[in-house]
């Protein structure tokens, strides 16, 4: 029997909990360079790509020169939507709509594949980096919508002594407006904050005060992930 969340339920423009964490909870995060090449896969799987005429190169073999385009890696602009997103020492969460059937499988593997051979080839490793095959659930009600952007957000807080906001390797500053980031869409979760919104007994004014309110109510439909502290 496959594990739970590994068997994807896949729905064209559906919305998804991304999580994976290393092989024997060990760090795939070492320091800052492992993060940015991980964000760097994120955006160019994500950034319309390039025109084509700007990628051309000369190559040269057995004394002749060729003309061509290097392989380039998964494109999913405009096929895949990354809403929230968190890096954590050991794992990292996703939120993403898919816009095309198996769009999700596809990003997946290639960014797992890319980051591995980076990590790999940096700390001298051999093997899987990954536990497993990424999980994937499918999110179902705008109450799991709203409390899976939270949850992603406040990660860092098991560890992080810091202000949430600064947290380097979360697009929690995108949902405050501290910083822009062209392939983060923010834009469907705070749709539910343009006014006070009721969510549980509490009023809550703004999505910042969503997330760092502090609420003892479990948020629903997670997962337990531990992490080791950097």
């Amino acid at each position: 029997m496959p594990r739970k969340h590994t068997r994807k339920i896949n729905v064209e423009g559906g919305y998804y909990h991304i999580y994976n964490r290393g092989v024997e909870k060990r760090s795939i995060f070492v320091g800052k360079k492992d993060y940015q090449v991980f964000l760097n896969i994120l955006k160019t799987a994500l950034s319309p790509p390039p025109n084509p005429q700007a990628l051309v190169q000369s190559f040269t073999l057995k004394g002749s020169t060729f003309q061509g385009i290097p392989h380039q890696p998964k494109n999913c602009s405009g096929k895949l939507k990354l809403l929230a997103y968190c890096l954590m020492p050991n794992h990292f969460h996703l939120l993403v709509m898919q816009q095309t059937k198996n769009m999700m499988k596809q990003f997946m593997q290639s960014l797992a594949t890319r980051y591995a051979v980076h990590f790999n080839k940096t700390h001298g490793r051999l093997g899987s980096l990954f536990e497993s095959v990424y999980k994937a659930v499918l999110v179902e009600t705008n109450e799991q919508f709203l409390h899976l952007s939270r949850y992603i957000h406040k990660n860092p807080m098991k560890f992080w002594e810091k202000p949430l906001k600064d947290y380097p390797y979360s697009s929690y500053a995108e949902y405050l407006g501290l910083r822009t980031t062209a392939w983060i869409q923010p834009k469907e979760i705070l749709a539910f904050f343009k006014s006070r919104r009721r969510i549980g007994s509490i009023d809550f004014t703004s999505y910042e005060s969503f997330v760092e309110t502090k609420d003892e109510t479990p948020d629903p439909f997670l997962p337990g992930l531990t992490i080791d502290r950097p």
